[in-house]
């Protein structure tokens, strides 16, 4: 019944050219001036599609996926029976503020050091499997809804954090935050891959996403 609701209203979009709506569910993670690029760019090409945008953290991309309920999701995990492709790997590395006490011991830093200061930690936006990732090791942790909550708690001065390196580029120049000299683990990779969920009956507003995501991944 799912796919036959799926088939019928790409039947009405067809007739008027493009698709009524394009649903995007996005990780987070991904460089949020690439994405505006991106929606700009279907904004031009596709003017009577309305794009519905959602950032997701951790598993609430593969909820989208699983679901249907959305049209293109970029994940950082692909659910077994979906196909992808890679878009980029996102650099994640540990920083605190400036002045933070962890950057005043004077040596490479262990995960003791760690366990005894507050870590931010952005919280799962999927609510059927919730899942952690990274170091969670700290026993003192504050828990955010998003990206941008996490960096300005670290800029604040309130915690440690590892963040994707796109966001952190601005403060690391100036001076205002300073990566944690780790013995291990100072930075780790996570990749990013494109699903479109309804392949077998796409739209040419999902084709346009789909090829603009891939372009501007590579830019």
């Amino acid at each position: 019944m799912k796919e036959l609701d799926t088939l019928e209203a790409l039947a009405r979009s067809l007739k008027q050219g493009w698709e009524s709506e394009l649903r995007l569910i996005v990780d987070a993670a991904f460089p949020r001036a690439r994405l505006l690029d991106i929606i700009a760019e279907l904004q031009g090409s596709c003017p009577r599609t309305q794009i519905q945008l959602a950032d997701v953290v951790l598993s609430g991309a593969e909820q989208a996926i699983i679901e249907g309920s959305a049209d293109l999701v970029v994940t950082s995990r692909v659910p077994p029976g979906y196909l992808s492709d890679w878009l980029l790997d996102v650099n994640f590395i540990a920083v605190a503020r400036a002045d933070h006490p962890l950057l005043k011991i004077g040596r490479e830093l262990t995960t003791d050091d760690l366990a005894h200061h507050v870590q931010v930690v952005v919280r799962d936006s999927g609510t059927s499997h919730p899942r952690d990732e990274g170091w969670l090791g700290a026993p003192r942790r504050f828990t955010v809804s998003s990206m941008d909550a996490s960096l300005a708690t670290v800029l604040a001065g309130l915690a440690y954090a590892w963040l994707p390196e796109h966001l952190l580029l601005e403060a690391l120049r100036s001076g205002a935050l300073r990566r944690l000299p780790l013995v291990a683990g100072a930075s780790r990779n996570v990749s990013l891959h494109i699903v479109l969920v309804h392949a077998n009956v796409l739209g040419p507003a999902a084709r346009a996403a789909a090829d603009a995501f891939h372009r501007h991944a590579k830019a």
